[in-house]
């Protein structure tokens, strides 16, 4: 397996995010990174590789070009707005809700930073474009990683980008994520010449970003587990009767489970998952790998195990697809470089 890393993600550091009226402290940290590359220097799954820098074309293949122009200047016009403001996160304060337009791009710096995110939990840095423009090229370059691959040679490999993205859609971030590393994988390896890809996301919390996506398209199966919306962030998507649109009615699917929901049920409802994928004849499959179903993370609810991991990347390598994985959520930071790199020894035997 080839591990792409991202060698400055550390330049996305946020110092505090809104929750329930407070800042408090990010759970979003650079030492979650860490600790799973501390982990794959002690139990080397594979190769270790920097990917080269991505193209703005190549992030336009999944994002909106004004959506890209704003986070690339965000931070200059943050600064500019206020010198003191380089002491400081930028956090949206105002978005363009129910019969607002979307379309407009308001002159304010405020204005446009609501229109491109969905909430007030997500640090925007100095660091941020560039780190997330690196987490996306260790996507791009793992997915053409494995569409290069033949069955002599590896055909999986795994992303170790962060910020995290599937809570990121065409032209909006929030949930911690900025670019939507698995959609922008999804694409290259169909542009690599494949025609069914699958999504399977098993990040506690729902991935919003990555099914807004491929809602309304039959070449991308979307397959999610995760914590129910009624309770559980981020509310307002990842329902199961949310079954794509037009073409893509029937290509979206999610599995949202109840708090405390232990492995043995979470496993049943994964089973169900790859079934889907079968059916569905994808010729690769890219998974969004969080690993916040954790028993111990701390914004989450499911109750898995260290050791269960281990069975997740077993189940997984089970439906014999050429893979990547793309790191996404675990804010348990001491355990998650173990739970991660068990789920690629699982996957790897």
């Amino acid at each position: 397996m080839q591990v792409f890393h991202n060698p400055v993600h550390h330049l996305h550091q946020g110092r505090h995010e809104m929750f329930r009226g407070r800042l408090v402290p990010c759970h979003e940290v650079p030492d979650r990174l860490d600790h799973v590359l501390a982990e794959l220097q002690r139990r080397p799954v594979g190769s270790l590789h920097t990917p080269p820098e991505v193209t703005i074309a190549e992030l336009e293949r999944i994002h909106s070009r004004r959506y890209l122009d704003f986070l690339a200047g965000a931070w200059d016009e943050w600064v500019a707005l206020d010198p003191a403001n380089a002491e400081i996160d930028a956090l949206p304060s105002v978005w363009p809700t129910r019969s607002f337009r979307h379309d407009v791009l308001p002159d304010n710096f405020a204005a446009r930073m609501g229109l491109f995110s969905f909430d007030a939990g997500t640090p925007l840095t100095a660091g941020t474009w560039t780190a997330a423009r690196a987490g996306a090229a260790c996507a791009i370059s793992a997915a053409r990683a494995v569409a290069s691959g033949t069955a002599a040679a590896p055909r999986h490999a795994f992303a170790l980008s962060r910020p995290p993205g599937h809570h990121a859609g065409a032209d909006f971030f929030g949930g911690y994520c900025f670019l939507n590393n698995a959609a922008l994988a999804v694409q290259t390896l169909l542009d690599s010449g494949l025609h069914r890809v699958a999504v399977l996301d098993v990040d506690y919390h729902h991935g919003n970003g990555t099914q807004s996506i491929f809602y309304e398209r039959s070449d991308v199966l979307t397959v999610s587990l995760h914590g129910d919306p009624r309770t559980e962030y981020p509310f307002f998507l990842g329902y199961a009767d949310e079954r794509g649109a037009g073409p893509g009615l029937g290509y979206n699917l999610n599995f949202p489970l109840p708090r405390g929901t232990a492995f043995p049920a979470w496993r049943q409802v994964l089973q169900s998952g790859l079934e889907a994928v079968r059916r569905f004849g994808a010729q690769a499959l890219v998974v969004s790998l969080g690993v916040d179903t954790f028993e111990g993370d701390p914004i989450s609810g499911f109750a898995l195990r260290t050791a269960d991991y281990l069975q997740v990347g077993q189940a997984i390598a089970s439906a014999g697809l050429p893979t990547v994985f793309i790191f996404e959520g675990g804010y348990a930071v001491a355990e998650v470089g173990i739970n991660v790199v068990n789920v690629l020894q699982g996957f790897g035997g």
